[in-house]
């Protein structure tokens, strides 16, 4: 069974360290409520609890079959 992760950016990037600021950006979120799906891979997961404080992120999964 396949997991997909919607990560949610909500807070703003400002006065944070420029890693985090990379993080968010190489996961493809821009700006405040903008979502985006990922596959739940063990380096998605490791740049979310990286950022964790930033994002909100709900799992779903999906099979394989429909």
């Amino acid at each position: 069974m396949k997991t997909r992760l919607f990560i949610t950016q909500i807070k703003s990037s400002i006065g944070y360290l420029p890693k985090h600021r990379a993080t968010l950006k190489s996961l493809g979120l821009r700006k405040i409520n903008h979502t985006v799906v990922h596959a739940a891979t063990p380096d998605i997961r490791g740049k979310v609890k990286q950022i964790s404080y930033m994002v909100n992120v709900v799992e779903e999964s999906v099979d394989a079959i429909k």
